[in-house]
């Protein structure tokens, strides 16, 4: 099954972009994705092709109309993919819902401008909103190229070994411990003694209590996350 993303855009010449290349662009040449970037604009109806207005109660800026933009999602998810708003006031996207996602048929990803989008675009279509982070970029293009690079990655035959995101940042709740490589020693600092034992018992613990303790000073939200489920989570054997 091929994973269909649809983008819809003001700017459809800003993709594939970055998508275009390593592993999306080899994964985009392969057919194991598909990519189809498709115009606001064109279902605007009149001659100006026009998509925005001003904001109801006064204020700066336009707000994308939520007739025009409707028509738009109601053709891309006529399959019933998963719709997607980059928005800043939306949920934070997190690597479990990209999970969700890339095992999935696809998703239609909707690119704000402007001060936003008409709210009852949300309300009528069940429009699920998203956020890369607590910053405001200059339209949803930047981020919809995020979520799906993360998407795309996970699906199978991207990565080359199948477990090669398992360890990653986020997939346990934890960042990632650091990696090293040769030389041994650069700048007169050496590589962890414990990485080069060759005691794979002693390197996977080493690892994870790096991974704990960066996670704990970098990231004390996630930390805390991680603490309170692990605490309620039932005991498994060998916990006790």
């Amino acid at each position: 099954m091929t994973f269909a993303a649809t983008v819809l855009t003001l700017y459809p010449d800003m993709f594939p972009g970055p998508l275009g290349h390593s592993l999306a662009g080899r994964a985009l040449a392969e057919g194991k994705w598909s990519l189809d970037a498709v115009n606001i604009r064109d279902f605007a109806t009149d001659r100006h092709r026009t998509v925005d207005d001003t904001p109801a109660g006064g204020g700066a800026g336009m707000v994308l109309r939520a007739d025009v933009v409707a028509r738009a999602v109601d053709a891309a998810a006529a399959d019933g993919r998963p719709v997607l708003a980059m928005t800043p006031r939306g949920r934070p996207l997190d690597q479990a819902r990209v999970r969700d996602l890339s095992a999935g048929a696809g998703v239609v990803v909707l690119c704000g401008r402007f001060e936003g989008f008409d709210e009852r675009l949300f309300e009528a279509r069940g429009i699920e909103e998203v956020a890369i982070g607590d910053y405001v970029l200059s339209g949803g293009e930047m981020g919809a190229l995020v979520l799906l690079d993360a998407c795309i990655r996970l699906l199978p035959g991207v990565m080359g070994a199948a477990s090669s995101g398992d360890d990653e940042s986020f997939e346990s709740g934890l960042l990632e411990y650091p990696h090293y490589t040769r030389p041994y020693e650069w700048e007169g600092r050496t590589i962890p003694e414990v990485l080069r034992s060759g005691d794979h018992a002693r390197i996977a613990a080493w690892r994870k209590h790096r991974a704990e303790v960066d996670t704990r000073l970098r990231r004390p939200d996630l930390w805390e996350r991680h603490v309170g489920a692990r605490v309620g989570r039932p005991l498994a054997r060998g916990d006790e």
